[in-house]
């Protein structure tokens, strides 16, 4: 029997109309500007911070190139360098965690049905909105050792009050309590998450015998483990960009006794108070590398725990 080989059969590819190409024109024009910004305000910073880094740079005199010399000194005769990461780690590994728990806890009283519950959501929400610098100022003059609102209360009750943003032990711990203050963003996501949970479920985990922990466990905190895993993102990379509070508080020094010296204080001294552009760039190139490693760690281990609707496995 003889075969003939298959013809090959082109593909017809029809061709856009006048109005097609108009529509095209228009979203290209539309999504310009966003482009444009991008490129300019994201991508180039990016890339010069990177060529920089990699420089001797002092803004009066044009860059001269020293190869690692910037990351050489960082590592080994910058004991600043390694205060910061210190101060920054220790932020990052007890704010984000008390801020994720805070803010599920608060989401789920919020999600109740009760009367007048919108009014308690946008007051909740509401200290997200108040600009970091007036919020530090408040909260250290709250916990001022010197008629403080906060200390004037644990004498009332009879406790020794610490000496909070000026002494070293208890610097970060009271930064960390101020960091609570603009939980609202978070609580807002979880509400949103929680509010896509079909009742459905809960009700027929109720009618099975589960209790109120029992749903929480093994209904609600699965079908919430993106949105869980979305704030656990932002909150790692926000923890370790921490710069305004700890500015206002401790200065470009990071009083007291350095304990308020953050990394991204540490880079903000070199780049504008004693203009080693390059050395800057060198650290926000290093910030960079080690928040997207600590990214993807996270994104990595969210195979074992996220789960996503329609899976088999969480």
């Amino acid at each position: 029997m003889t075969s003939f080989p298959a013809r090959r059969v082109k593909q017809y590819t029809p061709r856009k109309g006048p109005l097609q190409r108009r529509e095209a024109h228009a979203g290209f024009l539309f999504v310009l500007p966003w482009v444009l910004s991008l490129l300019l305000f994201t991508t180039y910073p990016v890339l010069a911070s990177f060529c920089l880094s990699f420089t001797d740079y002092n803004i009066v005199q044009p860059p001269r190139w020293i190869g690692l010399e910037n990351y050489r000194t960082m590592l080994t005769t910058d004991p600043s360098f390694w205060k910061g990461v210190q101060n920054s780690g220790y932020f990052a590994l007890v704010s984000v965690p008390l801020g994720l728990v805070s803010s599920l806890l608060l989401a789920v009283i919020l999600n109740m049905q009760a009367r007048g519950i919108g009014i308690y959501r946008t007051l909740f929400y509401l200290p997200a909105l108040v600009p970091p610098v007036a919020a530090t100022i408040v909260f250290v003059l709250m916990f001022s050792p010197d008629g403080g609102l906060v200390n004037a209360v644990l004498e009332m009750l009879g406790l020794p009050p610490p000496g909070w943003f000026t002494d070293p032990v208890w610097s970060k711990p009271t930064l960390i309590i101020m960091n609570l203050w603009g939980i609202g963003a978070g609580t807002l996501i979880f509400l949103a998450g929680l509010k896509e949970i079909p009742q459905s479920l809960l009700d027929a985990a109720a009618i099975d015998g589960a209790g109120a922990w029992q749903r929480f466990r093994y209904v609600t905190l699965p079908l919430l483990s993106p949105v869980i895993l979305f704030n656990l993102v932002m909150g790692v990379i926000g923890s370790f960009q921490v710069f305004t509070q700890a500015l206002v508080i401790g200065g470009t020094t990071g009083q007291p006794v350095e304990s308020m010296l953050m990394y991204m204080v540490h880079l903000y001294q070199n780049a504008f108070a004693y203009f080693k552009m390059g050395y800057a760039s060198a650290l926000a190139v290093v910030l960079f590398l080690g928040v997207l490693v600590v990214t993807l760690a996270i994104f990595w281990s969210a195979k074992t725990w996220v789960f996503y609707e329609g899976s088999h496995s969480a």
